[in-house]
């Protein structure tokens, strides 16, 4: 089927190709009986407007792009589902990619939004990532950046964060308020910024309380997820650590430590407390029910979007954009895996 053009529809009703466009973007210059004549007449031979010519006119493509680690999980399925609120208010598309806290990945999918010629780029660092070089190529192309969650310092763009060193404090405070005296702490990979600060969080309470820092009683987990939270308690059960507390980085880490257990007899909170973090969906269904950090997702990715499309704005108007950092507020959700 050929693509029905402003021409063919001018010819249709013997006006001028002119009159037709004016018509469709609604221009006061027409009259009312023109634009109605001419929207009748496009409505019925389906005319869809010429989008890459639209782009090129305008200089935008009216998409941006969203990279994160990982689709399924909750907190950044949340943040999807508040980035596309916003845009889809002020007509853009978002295309979304997985990074699967591959470096590689995320590099090439970079370029790729590169060379799609995105009007803005949203994204959450993989944990993998150290080199920031294509984030910087990114830049030299003019094209805005926000990054959210899993940020880089080294990186001048916008941020959308939390404090996390001030929630993993609060959280491990928690853990402390209500009785325990000896806390590990299944901590991210050593690159990521929120992991490193979850973990002076959690060191600095314990300092604060009087409780010492044992380097033995932090356990990595690369991956952040409900296996790395399973083979880290089976670890913790294996070393006979005595631990009272754990301050997982997140619920899926926390939730594997709760099955694990729970399969060995061990009575959670009475035995160990767990604390984990981001309020995962299903932290309120799994037994018991698993306290937590609330890290607003939906929040984050509306912020995200809004605070790239100021900046997309300004660079249309060719005004200077001065970078923005928020911090937004977290709290503490208490439940029945800590007393």
């Amino acid at each position: 089927m050929r693509e029905v053009t402003l021409k063919q529809i001018a010819e249709n009703l013997g006006i001028s190709i002119t009159t037709v466009s004016k018509a469709l973007k609604n221009y006061s210059d027409v009259s009312k009986s023109t634009k109605e004549r001419v929207k009748e007449e496009a409505k019925r031979l389906n005319y869809k407007p010429n989008v890459f010519a639209v782009n090129l006119r305008t200089k935008e493509s009216k998409t941006v792009g969203l990279i994160i680690p990982e689709v399924v999980h909750h907190f950044f399925s949340s943040v999807v589902n508040g980035i596309i609120e916003q845009a889809e208010k002020k007509g853009y598309l978002v295309i979304i990619l997985q990074s699967n806290e591959s470096y590689k990945l995320e590099k090439k999918q970079i370029d790729l939004l590169i060379r799609k010629r995105v009007d803005g780029v949203m994204m959450s660092l993989a944990n993998k990532s150290i080199d920031i070089a294509h984030l910087k190529e990114l830049q030299s192309h003019d094209i805005p950046l926000v990054m959210f969650d899993k940020i880089s310092k080294m990186v001048n763009c916008s941020k959308i964060i939390i404090n996390d060193r001030k929630a993993a404090y609060e959280a491990t405070k928690h853990l402390i308020d209500s009785g325990c005296k000896k806390i590990a702490h299944f901590r991210g990979a050593l690159q990521p910024q929120n992991s490193i600060d979850r973990f002076l969080g959690y060191k600095k309470a314990l300092e604060d309380h009087g409780l010492p820092y044992d380097s033995s009683l932090v356990y990595l987990c690369e991956n952040v997820d409900y296996e790395d939270g399973r083979r880290a308690a089976l670890q913790l059960l294996k070393d006979k650590k005595d631990v009272d507390g754990i301050f997982a980085i997140t619920d899926m880490a926390a939730t594997g430590a709760i099955a694990v257990f729970n399969e060995k007899g061990i009575k959670v909170p009475d035995d160990i407390s767990i604390m984990g973090f981001s309020n995962w969906f299903l932290s309120q269904a799994i037994t018991p029910s698993l306290s937590t950090v609330d890290q607003p997702g939906f929040e984050m990715g509306k912020k995200s979007f809004k605070l790239l499309y100021k900046e997309m704005k300004a660079k249309k108007k060719g005004v200077p954009f001065e970078p923005k950092t928020v911090v937004l507020d977290t709290y503490v959700i208490k439940r029945n895996s800590t007393k």
